[in-house]
């Protein structure tokens, strides 16, 4: 029995139809990672831009962000349909369908680069968005993209590539392998089927490699040294928690219940929607002194590092214009601009434990906020 059991597992290991899937999945998170790296400086560098404009007047956003939003929209519209948003619901819709033609329609090369082209541009103009959520969405393309050239027979890998595409495209663009995993178990597949359990793990490791390999091994908000006694730890955790959650889930409901109302005007007069929405956040910008302005990353690093400081409005302004982008419809994801609203509401929530240490409750108001919005705490 063992003997044939061996035989079996030999032939399995040997096959050619084996090792084709290896190298689909290897090959693929290859170019997932450096996909993401490449993303990652690309959005570094738009979000570098947009700040030298505005370090010449805080007024030029009043004109730019208007116009580079409606462009955005209008080439979303007209040349990169389906790229739109953060490409998370888009990604776990292609994971549910049985339907090749549905899925085809979600992933492409061409939603791959209208989605990195896109989201460089509303960065370029300001909006309040990510490149966490799309490198999702374009890991899980390139994968599915891949695996189609392959003509793999079976459904359950089309599936498979999407599933380690998305989590390879996250832990990628975090540096954080772990995270991509769990984000596939806890948000995109919501079990872990054990068919999927090498080549999801193989995928975020190859991906992660090469995106370190690019980018260097670093930590994405910083490093933080700070601890709490017991006795103020489990106080700050609570309060960080309900409030944290309580806020980001008013954010992901104010979101749904916004542009349910909104789509039928947006179908008619998407760019109006858009111009009107970057005049906002503009406005929005001026208030928090260009605080607001893209990714949110800069802010929250300082926050965790305790070298920056914000405003006390920050984490509710920054909400406002991260909901503001996502009503615009062009691609661009919550992710970073959501754990910089966290990261305000720790640093507000800090003044009520003096005792505990500034970073220790900015690190518990991203965790409780960024909970709050995704619904998968772990």
């Amino acid at each position: 029995m063992e003997s044939r059991n061996l035989r079996r597992f030999l032939r399995r290991i040997s096959s050619t139809a084996t090792w084709k899937m290896r190298l689909v999945f290897w090959s693929g998170a290859i170019l997932v990672g450096l996909t993401a790296a490449i993303f990652a400086k690309a959005a570094d560098h738009a979000n570098q831009l947009f700040e030298q404009a505005l370090a010449m007047s805080p007024y030029i956003p009043l004109i730019l962000t208007p116009l580079g939003l409606m462009l955005a929209v209008w080439l979303t519209i007209r040349v990169f349909p389906g790229a739109e948003g953060s490409g998370i619901p888009q990604t776990i819709a292609a994971l549910n369908t049985p339907h090749a033609e549905r899925r085809d329609r979600l992933l492409s090369l061409r939603i791959t680069v209208g989605k990195v082209f896109l989201t460089l541009v509303g960065l370029l103009c300001g909006a309040s968005i990510g490149r966490e959520g799309p490198s999702v969405h374009i890991g899980a393309s390139i994968m599915y993209v891949i695996g189609r050239y392959a003509r793999f027979p079976h459904h359950y890998l089309d599936r498979s590539l999407i599933l380690a595409g998305g989590a390879a495209g996250l832990a990628a663009a975090f540096n954080t392998p772990l995270a991509g995993i769990v984000f596939a178990i806890e948000e995109m597949s919501k079990s872990f089927e054990e068919r999927t359990n090498g080549t999801l793990l193989t995928a975020v490791i190859f991906a992660g490699i090469t995106a370190i390999a690019v980018l260097g091994n670093y930590n994405y908000f910083g490093h933080a040294d700070a601890e709490m006694e017991l006795s103020v730890a489990w106080l700050a955790i609570i309060v960080c928690g309900i409030i944290g959650g309580l806020l980001g889930g008013l954010f992901s409901t104010s979101i749904i219940w916004t542009s349910n109302r909104l789509a039928p005007f947006r179908q008619q007069h998407p760019l109006v929607i858009a111009g009107v929405c970057g005049l906002l956040l503009a406005l929005i910008g001026l208030i928090s002194l260009g605080q607001t302005y893209g990714t949110g990353y800069q802010e929250a690093s300082g926050l965790v590092n305790g070298s920056g400081t914000v405003s006390p409005v920050f984490p509710y302004l920054k909400m406002l214009a991260t909901t503001i982008s996502y009503l615009t419809g062009i691609p661009g994801g919550i992710f970073a601009p959501s754990l910089a609203t966290g990261a305000g509401l720790g640093n507000q929530l800090a003044g009520f434990f003096p005792q505990a240490p500034v970073a220790a409750i900015v690190l518990l108001g991203m965790v409780g906020y960024f909970s709050g919005v995704v619904q998968t705490p772990i």
